[in-house]
């Protein structure tokens, strides 16, 4: 028994009539009538009785309708779940996303994805700092990173998701706290809360050539793990800390006031990076829901 021949026995028995049953399957009706025969002999009963005035159902005919039906159905699940993943409404991708400033950007993300491609399934990766997201990207251990970098290897794509800038987080108790912005040159005297200094580190360098644009070198008193320790620290007056605009709007720390930072300074912009090769179409919708978020 094949597919065709469960469709025949279908036309028939619902329509209950070989001739509507074959214009409904767009054949004659004599190749229907032996595709019906064929099956009663491979069956090994007869499924419908039938003479010159009516066709009907035998009891065995009729058992066959719920299990004729169900693998049709299953047909149809199965092209619409293929048709789904071709277009990138289902599938997996994978998210690894990099410091606080995504926070609110990723939870947005995951709304709208939920929202629009119910069938894609997203699992989110929080890295303390954005190298570790590209090199997951460039193993192929994750499917889109999301940070800054000013050096993306040859077989990555990236593009901004978001704009940024540079503020410092200062404690509320600053002399130029309550300032709407200041230049990192009026911190020359000052201590700074820096982030590890590692390759690839944007926060560090940034703070390193702004302040020798400006005539200094920042005077480093204590390297915290991550941004929240940072504030936390500056929170305790231990000293300034160079973040970012979407830090401090990701963020409620108390004691700790976020100033913008006037200096013109390089990109610090949210990208996203993924493989140029990477040719899962559920990437691509969630790409689009994440880039119609900067509208």
């Amino acid at each position: 028994m094949d597919l065709a021949d469960i469709r025949a026995f279908l036309a028939v028995a619902e329509e209950l009539h070989f001739g509507r049953a074959a214009a409904r399957l767009h054949i004659a009706q004599p190749p229907l009538s032996r595709t019906i025969k064929r099956l009663e002999r491979q069956l090994g009963a007869a499924l419908f009785d039938r003479n010159t005035r009516s066709v009907q159902l035998t009891a065995s005919g009729a058992a066959l309708i719920g299990p004729a039906r169900e693998v049709v159905d299953a047909l149809r699940r199965a092209e619409a779940a293929v048709r789904s993943a071709v277009d990138g409404e289902v599938g997996e991708v994978r998210i690894a996303f990099a410091g606080l400033s995504t926070h609110l950007l990723v939870a947005e993300v995951a709304r709208a994805v939920r929202s629009g491609h119910p069938g894609v399934h997203l699992e989110l990766s929080s890295q303390n700092f954005a190298q570790p997201a590209m090199k997951r990207v460039v193993t192929g251990d994750t499917d889109v990173a999301l940070g800054r970098w000013d050096i993306v290897p040859a077989e990555v794509t990236t593009e901004v998701v978001m704009n940024d800038s540079l503020v410092v987080a200062l404690p509320d108790t600053h002399r130029l706290a309550a300032l709407p912005h200041i230049s990192i040159a009026q911190l020359a005297e000052d201590g700074f809360v820096s982030l590890p200094l590692h390759e690839g580190a944007i926060m560090p360098d940034r703070l390193r050539r702004i302040s020798q644009a400006n005539g200094f070198v920042a005077n480093i008193i204590q390297v915290a793990p991550d941004t929240q320790t940072a504030l936390a620290l500056v929170s305790a007056e231990v000293g300034c800390h160079l973040t970012l605009a979407s830090v401090a709007r990701n963020v409620r720390e108390p004691h700790v006031s976020f100033v913008p930072l006037a200096d013109e300074a390089p990109d610090v912009d949210l990208r996203a990076a993924w493989r140029r090769d990477d040719s899962n179409p559920a990437l691509r919708a969630v790409l689009d829901a994440m880039f119609a978020l900067r509208a």
